[in-house]
């Protein structure tokens, strides 16, 4: 849409107030509403200011001012606001020179795609992510000098078996039992399917839904693919509904990697290929039928892997999701089929179209720019410098011999883990200054100072069973 075209849609529709919104650094939606009369055409180049120091990892105190510039074709009605509400995501520039902002996640996305086609090697990267989060009806968590616990719970949660309901009528999952119950066993069933038509109608299409593994309300609605920037734009739009269709029902969504102990976390699986002239450059004659390219890509991904983790994994928390044991990618192999790899070739269709790799081992809680650019960088990298990926894994990795398994890669154990390969292996990011170096100089510091040194210096509940009669 053109931005004429905008103001007529507000007219159409007696919009009564706008919506912008962006990105901060760390992965969280912010926005700020103005009446629908205040916007103009000449709002979309000029763009409005805002306190750029407020914003997580941004800007210092002295240099605060900031533009949000609306991107028109990103607009859509929010079906959650009583006034009749127009939503428009933004960009964001530095008002003095009138650039696009380094620290703008969904600028480092778009500087992705355009040194991707600068490089020759194609011209759209396709990207489909299946994120799966938790429904649950109660949380509670505190944190204090002398107090830190958490309390989860859920109605179909196998822990509530033996609760006085008044009646408990049973039907609770069993662990790990989940995937693809009918009804009253997915006690979530008709929440999911507004959700989903709630996507429909914001112009998200969606392919399916369905309960997930775990007990206690996990879920994944499907997406259809799309390119880079426009499948950010997309994920975002999707945690937004998901948490307030879940809210409108007295319930709470979240996609933390790993809320619930001994049972499967929630991962953000991300199925991408490279297309040139609109041509799928991943199709092949060679493994599962797919081209050197896509053997090359792979090899990248397996090569920056660890250093990925950093921005595809970036919480304390990914890392309780990432062990052995629970469907988790912790070994930095690749395989058809297989879904304990890192990499996986899906191999539902024969046709050369359909040919993708999924990327197994990023998870909801990451800011969907940075990470599905990280993503591109390390798959054009492994294009560009013809790394092979080896010998494919096709076995169930998790029933290897310990020998054998100890040949093989893993992901970094922790957050700060991924941090120091991080700050070891970085070059390929900053090709095309898609990632500047304070970009992720400020990433590094943010993640170690607010998140790694927070929960390293907290007690955890767990170290008082293990430690308090000693």
């Amino acid at each position: 849409m053109t931005p004429r075209e905008i103001l007529a849609l507000i007219r159409e529709k007696e919009v009564r107030a706008v919506d912008l919104r962006f990105m901060d650094f760390p992965g969280l939606w912010q926005h700020f509403t103005i009446p629908a009369d205040a916007l103009e055409e000449a709002t979309f180049e000029e763009g409005l200011g805002f306190d750029g120091s407020s914003i997580r990892g941004w800007q210092a105190i002295n240099e605060s001012d900031m533009l949000v510039v609306p991107v028109p074709e990103t607009a859509f009605l929010d079906p959650f606001c009583q006034a009749r509400t127009l939503t428009l995501l933004c960009n964001i520039l530095d008002p003095l020179t009138r650039e696009d902002y380094d620290k703008d996640p969904r600028n480092v996305a778009r500087k992705a795609v355009n040194y991707m086609k600068q490089t020759g090697l194609a011209d759209v990267a396709n990207y489909s992510p299946e994120l799966e989060f938790f429904v649950f009806d109660d949380v509670r968590y505190d944190q204090t000098a002398n107090c830190g616990y958490y309390f989860l719970d859920s109605n179909e949660g196998a822990w509530n078996t033996g609760r006085d309901e008044k009646p408990n009528l049973g039907y609770k999952l069993r662990y790990k039992e989940g995937y693809f119950p009918c009804p009253p066993s997915d006690a979530l069933h008709d929440l999911r399917t507004e959700m989903m038509l709630t996507m429909l109608e914001c112009g998200l299409p969606v392919e399916a839904h369905n309960h997930e593994i775990a007990t206690g309300g996990q879920g994944e609605i499907d997406i259809r693919y799309a390119g880079l920037v426009e499948m950010a734009d997309n994920v975002l739009k999707y945690k937004y509904i998901v948490k307030n269709v879940a809210r409108k029902h007295n319930k709470t969504a979240t996609f933390m990697p790993k809320p619930l102990f001994g049972d499967n976390g929630t991962g953000m699986h991300v199925h991408v290929s490279l297309w040139k002239d609109g041509r799928n450059l991943f199709a092949g004659p060679g493994y599962s039928g797919l081209s050197d390219m896509a053997m090359y890509a792979i090899g990248g991904l397996l090569r920056h892997a660890p250093s990925l983790c950093a921005i595809t994994n970036p919480t304390t928390n990914s890392y309780k999701r990432l062990v052995p044991g629970f469907e988790a990618p912790v070994k930095l192999a690749y395989s058809q089929r297989n879904r304990s790899a890192a990499v996986r070739i899906p191999v539902y269709s024969p046709r050369p179209q359909a040919k993708r790799l999924e990327f197994r081992i990023p998870d909801g809680s990451s800011n969907p720019y940075l990470a599905f650019a990280a993503i591109l960088m390390a798959m054009l990298d492994g294009v560009k410098n013809k790394t092979a990926p080896g010998e494919p894994l096709d076995k169930d990795i998790y029933d290897l011999q310990p020998e054998e398994l100890s040949r093989v890669p893993s992901t970094p154990l922790s957050l700060e883990e991924a941090l120091d390969h991080l700050e070891r292996d970085h070059e390929y990011l900053l090709y095309g200054e898609v990632f500047t170096p304070d970009v992720l100089k400020t990433w590094i510091k943010y993640k170690r100072e607010k998140e790694v040194e927070a929960i390293r210096t907290r007690p955890h509940p767990y170290e008082f069973a293990l430690y308090y009669d000693l």
